[in-house]
């Protein structure tokens, strides 16, 4: 895979836009489809889709990012760059077959649950990893079957959540605070490749966020959402909405980056088996919400203070990982606000830094809103 500034810039790009437009024609420009009453499946939507014809439109680009991520590699490893419906690669075609495969082997054998995956062969490969490999540390296995019941695990013998919460609450500001803290506005700045990207944080609680990232040429690269409605964009590319993932995605980070009670963000939280990260012992705490896989919440022992949050995002393929580390607490007025949060994922990670940050003053509207999304091109041929 190349590893020149070029790569590193939309790798890095695409790790801000979460999943970014720079992706949004995976599959080739959107296809003139006729209305319909129901949302689009991918195959209304997009053009020379064979295989996952019949899921959401708004899931085949996650369902993409997932192939990239289990298979180590980027959008042109199996497409065409700028004709993404081309079927001139080898790869596209054999992709085809192995998700027809996979596809197979999971409802034949484990009542279609995604219980094999790209993941289960490749393992960040191009190709399929058929010799066991050591490594330093013993890892735990984690399937689909062990994430729909890891909340389950621990009922009987694990203590409530509500001390951890509440020493957490109370490290970051206080309960009669956290009712005082309305909104932040943030300087920040990112790390892409030799140089660094200036990007302005907008934060209104309880979980309206935009990010704005000021890219090389003079463009913007935007992640919003507003509360009830998320989008992003991209230099050059067309206003995408996030789909419901997303959006769940988007709240959290609103949630916890502008300090919350965890409680208002989740209907449920459990107490799980303690944990160490770096060296540093740490409680965990299981958020659920109806028909979300668990997101799993480190909290510092000594601090009380969150240190990381792993959630994970369902797609037709499986699921895709995505771990937030927060450091660099520091006291604004009163509230313990993170100076550094890092966001990795298997194969991209970024680190955000902040330069200032003021807390409770007004934020003009407009930062929130939606863009117009441009008229519709002529019909694709």
């Amino acid at each position: 895979m190349p590893s020149n500034h070029g790569a590193i810039v939309r790798r890095v790009a695409i790790s801000v836009a979460v999943l970014s437009a720079a992706t949004a024609l995976i599959s080739g420009k959107p296809a003139q489809a006729p209305p319909s009453a129901g949302p689009k499946t991918a195959v209304q939507a997009f053009k020379n889709i064979q295989v996952l014809k019949d899921i959401p439109a708004d899931q085949l680009i996650p369902s993409m990012q997932f192939i990239a991520n289990s298979l180590g590699v980027e959008c042109d490893f199996c497409h065409v760059e700028g004709a993404f419906d081309k079927d001139d690669k080898d790869e596209k075609k054999t992709a085809r077959k192995m998700m027809t495969m996979m596809i197979t082997i999971n409802q034949e054998n484990f009542e279609g649950k995604k219980e094999v995956s790209c993941n289960t062969c490749h393992r960040g490969s191009p190709h399929p990893q058929g010799i066991p490999i050591i490594t330093a540390e013993a890892r735990e296995p984690m399937n689909t079957e062990a994430m729909e019941h890891e909340h389950h695990d621990h009922d009987a013998q694990m203590p409530s959540a509500d001390p951890v919460i509440d020493a957490y609450v109370k490290a970051v500001v206080g309960s009669d605070a956290i009712a005082k803290l309305k909104s932040a506005s943030e300087k920040a700045n990112m790390a892409m490749g030799p140089g660094k990207v200036a990007v302005e944080i907008y934060e209104e609680a309880p979980d309206r966020r935009v990010s704005i990232a000021h890219m090389p040429g003079g463009a913007d690269s935007v992640t919003a959402y507003d509360g009830s409605e998320g989008w992003l964009s991209f230099p050059k590319r067309p206003l995408r909405i996030m789909n419901a993932d997303e959006q769940y995605a988007a709240k959290l980070d609103a949630e916890f980056l502008l300090p919350s009670d965890p409680r208002k963000a989740f209907t449920e939280l459990k107490s799980a088996k303690p944990d160490t990260i770096d060296g540093k012992e740490v409680n965990v705490v299981l958020g659920i919400n109806p028909n979300q896989p668990p997101v799993k919440l480190y909290f510092d022992k000594e601090s009380g203070l969150l240190v990381r949050m792993v959630r994970y995002a369902n797609t037709p393929l499986g699921i895709n990982p995505t771990q937030v580390d927060f450091a660099d607490y520091r006291d604004q007025h009163g509230a313990k606000l993170p100076f550094q949060w890092t966001i990795a994922r298997p194969f991209s990670r970024f680190t955000m830094k902040v330069d200032s940050v003021e807390l409770n003053t007004p934020i003009d509207p407009s930062k929130f809103a939606k863009p117009a999304a441009p008229p519709p091109g002529p019909p694709a041929h």
